[in-house]
């Protein structure tokens, strides 16, 4: 979070000195603020791994749109065709993520998945209980689930 923030304050610096306060000019200002705190990753401590988020970001981001493409297909074709092939069921997936904000993460992910939702999480947060609308292949769901959690988890930690 603190790349971020300096790299936000090198952006903001870049726009200031050319004057130039235009949206284009800012994502130029953010690349070339990226590019300095990556050289400058190793001298501080603080940006420790800050290089390696934004690859990370867009890898999940790539992944996740196909997940969401793949599964929008699916719920789209059993509901258009007679006979529904869907057999819905709940499931507990257990959870790798330990703070607040990377189990909300990881729950709101999963939901926002079609044919998936996220139900509750166990008492001692160590099992995510979530409803899924095609429950045929129960082990292949739950790779499936805990790829998108580890996937998550890899570009907040």
């Amino acid at each position: 979070m603190i790349g971020f923030f300096w790299n936000l304050v090198l952006a903001l610096a870049w726009t200031a000195l050319t004057g130039s306060f235009t949206g284009p000019n800012l994502l130029l200002g953010f690349g070339f603020g990226y590019i300095t705190l990556v050289i400058l990753q190793n001298q501080l401590p603080s940006l420790n791994n800050y290089g390696k988020r934004l690859p990370r970001i867009l890898a999940f981001l790539l992944y996740f749109v196909r997940e969401l493409l793949r599964s929008n297909m699916k719920v789209a074709f059993d509901v258009l065709t007679p006979p529904w092939h869907m057999q819905p069921g709940v499931i507990a997936v257990p959870l790798l993520a330990r703070s607040d904000l990377e189990i909300t993460l990881v729950a709101n992910f999963i939901s926002l998945t079609p044919g998936t939702l996220s139900l509750d999480v166990s008492d001692d947060r160590k099992v995510l209980y979530i409803h899924a609308m095609f429950l045929q292949d129960e082990q292949q769901l739950r790779r499936d689930l805990e790829e998108i959690q580890q996937r998550l988890l890899d570009v907040l930690r």
